[in-house]
């Protein structure tokens, strides 16, 4: 039998999460003989750099999609968190599984949570809306740009480079490390990154077997409620270069979606809710991202000055 290979990072996370879906992919396709392909993206490679200054987008999915366009794979496993907002033609997300926790956490030394911190301790982490989110809860801290496998991180902090680390619960999840949190945050201390928490599999567009992929994985409140923060994303990514978090959480047959910008140094933020029934998430995204737009038109301005 011919094999369904699975393309996936090399990091220990990336592993982690597509033995899962191989798992779940097993129990739904019994027939089907799935196999994993580790392969080195451009995100990989450059690890030196902080992700706000690699070039372009999609540096951790790019050589996934090229391969799967070339048939050298069959199928992809994302974080959703890190697929472009624009999809990639001839390609689909095939399958979106049920979202994990969608949470950020910390992990400090000597279990102290943000507020126990000391002033001017080292917390380190690479995305810019934990950056601004942190300091609009602690302004004194010192943050520290920092990327690497989520080990490689934890670890950054029992060798004492910084006192903490800002991360996905669901990745420290993933990697055997949730005994390690010092402090889950809530979502409303720290909006989620759009499709936080959730994977996606990505496949191409013809092939016949994205259909039965998809009946054994996809989770479709997850899927409606990871879109509509995508929608918010591609609506603000053209023009805004401000951090930006966007969380649907369903509720019974209701979806409630928040969205927020961020001022860089976390003093100025624009928080927008909108709820609608699950069914109509595309029409409350665009709502969402249009009050972001005309609500947050001075904090996009002075930010588009400082580009």
């Amino acid at each position: 039998m011919t094999p369904f290979i699975l393309g996936t990072r090399g990091s220990r996370l990336a592993l982690r999460q597509t033995e899962l879906v191989a798992a779940r992919l097993g129990e739904g396709c019994p027939d089907l003989a799935v196999r994993i392909e580790t392969i080195r993206t451009t995100g990989d490679r450059h690890p030196e750099i902080v992700i706000g200054e690699l070039p372009g987008v999609g540096f951790f999915v790019k050589e996934l999609e090229l391969a799967l366009l070339d048939g050298t794979i069959d199928a992809a496993v994302h974080s959703m968190k890190d697929l472009p907002s624009a999809e990639t033609p001839r390609l689909v997300i095939a399958a979106i599984p049920e979202r994990d926790d969608p949470r950020d956490a910390l992990v400090a030394r000597n279990g102290m949570i943000l507020q126990d911190l000391p002033s001017g301790a080292r917390v380190g982490t690479s995305s810019p809306r934990r950056t601004a989110c942190l300091r609009t809860l602690r302004p004194d801290l010192t943050i520290v740009p920092m990327r690497g496998n989520v080990d490689t991180r934890v670890r950054r902090v029992d060798a004492g480079d910084v006192e903490a680390v800002c991360l996905a619960a669901a990745g420290l999840k993933r990697a055997g490390l949730a005994g390690r949190i010092t402090q889950w945050f809530s979502v409303h201390e720290m909006i989620p990154a759009p499709g936080q928490g959730a994977l996606g599999v990505q496949m191409r567009e013809q092939d016949e077997r994205a259909q039965p992929v998809a009946a054994a994985l996809d989770h479709a409140p997850t899927r409606s409620a990871v879109m509509a923060e995508r929608i918010v994303l591609r609506r603000l990514e053209a023009g805004c270069r401000l951090p930006l978090g966007a969380y649907a959480a369903v509720e019974g047959e209701r979806l409630i979606l928040r969205a927020v910008i961020i001022s860089p140094d976390g003093r100025h933020r624009v928080d927008v809710r909108e709820e609608a029934a699950l069914d109509e998430w595309r029409a409350a995204s665009d709502r969402a991202a249009e009050e972001l737009l005309t609500r947050g038109a001075d904090l996009l301005a002075n930010a588009g000055e400082r580009r």
